[in-house]
């Protein structure tokens, strides 16, 4: 069985989301063509660039796949109260990812 990874997840979120691939890689200035291949988790030798992920999450409105990428690493993403409803437009420190590890972190003095 195929174990899902963070390039599936974005592939779902290109491929089952609201818009046609096309759109998406026509918004985030792409050829189809080449954003399909970064999207192929069997294609060793294409690769989704970070600000290529960013742009997708936008475009498709899906944070799926910073998710999937918290949990893997033991985070929860928890969504900022104030922008429940929107994508965030660039990193926040209060995007809300926290774990354990953290809370119990000793603080300096």
């Amino acid at each position: 069985m195929f174990d899902r990874n963070v390039i599936k997840v974005v592939q779902d979120a290109v491929l089952e989301g609201p818009l046609p691939a096309k759109v998406v890689a026509q918004e985030i200035g792409k050829p189809y063509s080449t954003l399909l291949r970064e999207l192929n988790p069997f294609d060793e030798n294409a690769k989704l660039g970070v600000e290529t992920l960013i742009k997708i999450m936008k475009v498709t409105r899906s944070v799926e796949p910073l998710r999937f990428m918290a949990e893997e690493l033991g985070f929860t993403l928890v969504p900022a109260p104030s922008r429940i409803t929107e994508v965030p437009s660039r990193p926040r420190r209060e995007a809300g990812l926290f774990s354990a590890a953290q809370a119990e972190r000793p603080t300096a003095a």
